[in-house]
């Protein structure tokens, strides 16, 4: 098995970015999700609730992050001296704010009162003790530091979804980090640790799907094919630990280094039981 696809979020819930090589770090890769938008009561604001941020393109540069929709530019500016505390789910965050500047120009964009934060060094988050074998440090991502799926299972669900008469989808609907060409559908679940440039990474839950997925990641519609109606023919999770449909797995670096498309993937070790599904007849 190969890697045929690396990506980086830089901005959480923005558009992704496809990189040759990338920098493992122990809260994951160099630049994913290390920025992130919040409202005014510093909670956390994805695509989820504002669709429009699939519009938004942002790379990391000599100038810093740097964001663009509707043809317009931003450059992001940071007040170091402004911290702010800030709420992922359930845990809370140290964090820079942007300058005044920056948080007027995204609230503009899109029409409601935002700011933006990043996450430097002294952001420290740690979460996913009760998965990981302990607490592991990560970006603003929702839980884990990597997001792993695979080619042969958006193969199955593509079929799945051609049988209920829904258009096909693309990977980019589940945002993932690392993917794995591999022909056996659903092979990941029977995956306890892969090994990827000589860096170990452990499978240490699996990721349920929400709402996201029924959006396109360029423009933020919810429009073609549903992946929620298609995982939940045979991929429900019958574990009450995770609740809904699942589609891909989180991952934890046990080692950092750079990884690159084309790195070869060793399954390290295997599960003696794979995740238990619900499943039901296709419609």
């Amino acid at each position: 098995m190969r890697l045929s696809a690396l990506h980086v979020h830089p901005l959480k819930s923005a558009r992704a970015v496809a990189l040759a090589e990338a920098e493992v770090q122990p809260l994951g890769f160099t630049g994913d999700r290390r920025f992130m938008l919040v409202d005014t009561a510093g909670h956390l604001v994805s695509q989820r609730d504002l669709q429009a941020l699939a519009q938004v393109t942002a790379r990391l540069g000599a100038e810093g992050l740097v964001l663009e929709k509707d043809g317009e530019r931003l450059i992001v500016r940071l007040d170091p001296v402004r911290r702010i505390e800030v709420k992922i789910w359930t845990s809370f965050v140290d964090v820079v704010l942007a300058d005044a500047a920056t948080n007027d120009a995204l609230s503009r964009w899109f029409g409601q009162p935002l700011r933006l934060v990043y996450q430097d060094a002294q952001a420290e988050r740690h979460v996913g003790a009760a998965w990981a074998g302990g607490p592991v440090p990560v970006s603003l991502a929702d839980g884990y530091p990597v997001l792993l799926t695979t080619t042969g299972s958006l193969d199955a669900l593509n079929r799945t979804l051609a049988e209920q008469r829904q258009p096909a989808v693309g990977m980019d609907r589940f945002r993932p980090n690392l993917v794995v060409d591999c022909a056996i559908p659903w092979d990941e679940d029977a995956w306890e640790a892969i090994e990827i440039g000589g860096i170990r990474f452990d499978l240490v839950k699996p990721c349920e799907r929400c709402i996201m997925t029924t959006q396109d990641q360029m423009s933020g519609e919810r429009i073609g094919g549903n992946p929620i109606q298609g995982l939940a023919v045979e991929r429900m999770s019958a574990d009450p630990r995770v609740r809904g449909v699942l589609f891909g797995w989180n991952l934890v670096p046990r080692g950092t280094g750079r990884i690159a498309v084309g790195d070869a993937v060793k399954v390290l070790g295997r599960r003696g039981e794979t995740w238990p599904m619900r499943r039901r007849e296709a419609r």
